[in-house]
């Protein structure tokens, strides 16, 4: 143990590679970021955990999470020791949990706040300047940059640079707004906030305060870890859960299909909405992670999540999330609203159309075998629903897609 103590300290001693050098919003670029989200105590082979740290790896150093209880908030609030980390800078995430149905609401409070301090710290800045304790030069450039919100990590480096002169300048002074200002001086730099949590939450009990979330047009960014299960409390029936899979409530496997939380999110028209599958296309994950964050405005992202509770093998996990989308019941897409301004259709697909049936990739889990084996004739016609499910569900997302902003002509 002392000698592996040793060798860890020596590896948190080689230095992280330049910012500068690559790209951060890619595949390469975004693992040669650090984490600060490691060390989670979820599940081994949790399909959760891999966003989160991806997450962290390109907004961490400057994110508030609001988590809403289940798994994530477990192995994401462990007391007293917690997976989130900081910078060698001491930055990094600012995370709390709220209650599983409330928790859209919780972040957007961070929002509200993190946007009144920011207004706060502009009306201090014009005070200072007035008063002849700050830089009017300084202070331009400072109030340029708060206002445009770059997202670009390069950008938002160069205004913490711009904040340090600012707060060395104000403790030259001690004018009251100066002091005022140093406690809000950071709020002038770029803040990313995230809901993040579960399919019971987003699709049933939290849905009503996520909804509005959505609609309020704050610029909230909720991530939905979907395992299609109430995983925390047992493995559950959600509106998430797919049509003929078992979880408790559903002993005979659910009759209705999966509510599609994206395209009733869509909708509303001015929400950026994503449908990732980390194991079926990593790079379309994220880019959508870098898309919502940067939309100035209310963003989700589904994330498909394995789940032990699915019955699978769990060093294969990420197999399953390319059958999925293989068999059209993850359709990957992009909407993001930008694009109409470029006569675009904001809805992007991103998967092909269907290339096996969801029968070849349900019954590689235990939700669905289990009801073959119990009651082969029911699983036998919930299964032929499934499968009509998803290649409607399909064929309605490509058309959608195929419309133009033109009066909606092909």
């Amino acid at each position: 143990r002392e000698q592996e103590r040793e060798n860890y300290k020596f590896f948190l001693s080689i230095p992280n590679t330049d910012l500068k050098l690559f790209k951060t919003g890619t595949i390469k670029g975004s693992q040669l970021i650090p984490p600060l989200f490691e060390y989670s105590s979820a599940c081994a082979g949790c399909g959760e955990t891999a966003y989160i740290k991806l997450m962290s790896q390109l907004f961490g150093d400057r994110a508030l999470i609001g988590n809403a209880t289940g798994c994530s908030s477990i192995y994401g609030g462990n007391l007293p020791t917690t997976p989130y980390t900081k910078r060698s800078d001491g930055r990094g995430p600012a995370w709390s949990n709220s209650l599983f149905e409330d928790n859209a609401e919780f972040a957007m409070g961070m929002r509200l706040t993190v946007d009144k301090f920011r207004v706060y710290a502009l009306e201090l800045l014009a005070l200072v300047v007035q008063k002849g304790c700050v830089d009017a030069g300084l202070a331009q450039q400072l109030r340029d940059a708060a206002v445009n919100n770059d997202p670009l990590q390069n950008a938002i480096e160069e205004q913490r640079a711009r904040i340090e002169q600012l707060k060395q300048q104000c403790k030259k002074s001690k004018c009251n707004e100066c002091s005022q200002l140093l406690t809000v001086a950071d709020y002038l730099v770029r803040k990313s906030v995230w809901a993040v949590g579960g399919d019971g939450w987003a699709y049933d009990i939290g849905y009503g305060g996520l909804d509005h979330v959505l609609a309020s047009g704050s610029d909230v960014n909720i991530l939905v870890l979907d395992t299609e299960v109430y995983s925390n409390t047992g493995g559950q029936m959600s509106k998430s859960t797919p049509r003929a899979a078992i979880a408790k409530f559903a002993a005979g496997g659910k009759p209705m299909p999966k509510k599609d939380l994206g395209l009733l999110a869509m909708a509303y028209g001015n929400i950026y909405v994503a449908k990732v599958a980390l194991g079926a296309n990593p790079a379309q994950t994220v880019k959508a992670f870098v898309e919502a964050e940067s939309y100035p405005g209310p963003s989700l992202i589904i994330a498909y999540s394995h789940c032990i509770a699915h019955g699978i093998d769990m060093t294969a996990g990420y197999a399953e999330h390319k059958k999925a989308v293989e068999c059209g019941h993850w359709v990957l897409c992009r909407f993001d609203p930008r694009l109409r301004a470029e006569g675009k259709n904001p809805l992007q697909l991103d998967s092909k159309a269907p290339t096996m049936k969801f029968e070849d990739y349900a019954y590689n889990e235990t939700r669905y075998k289990a009801l073959k084996q119990i009651n082969p004739q029911e699983a036998a016609k919930l299964m032929a629903l499934a499968n009509n499910d998803a290649v409607q569900k399909y064929a309605l997302m490509e058309q959608l897609a195929k419309l133009s902003c033109n009066g909606g002509k092909e």
